[in-house]
């Protein structure tokens, strides 16, 4: 279950606790609206601390640049023929 489940489950367990007024025989549904907000948030916080796992830092790459002198092949010291 993702995270827009877990906030499903919220807002519904919300909806049944706060915002309905029906009862049924046997079934007390401000309860299970409660688990419900319960279970979400429970998913909510486990979901939230996977992904704070999965992210890992890389540190930035730095090139190495090696710069190579190049010699002239003519016998010349300064490659100007002088």
């Amino acid at each position: 279950m993702g995270l827009g489940g877990c906030i499903i489950l919220i807002a519904v367990g919300a909806i049944l606790t706060f915002a309905t007024d029906w009862h049924m025989q046997g079934v007390n549904l401000d309860l299970v609206g409660v688990i419900l907000m319960i279970v979400g948030l429970i998913g909510v916080t486990t979901f939230s601390s996977i992904a704070r796992r999965r992210r890992v830092m890389v540190p930035p790459t730095s090139t190495t640049v090696v710069e190579t002198e190049r010699r002239p092949h003519d016998g010349y010291s300064d490659g100007y023929g002088v």
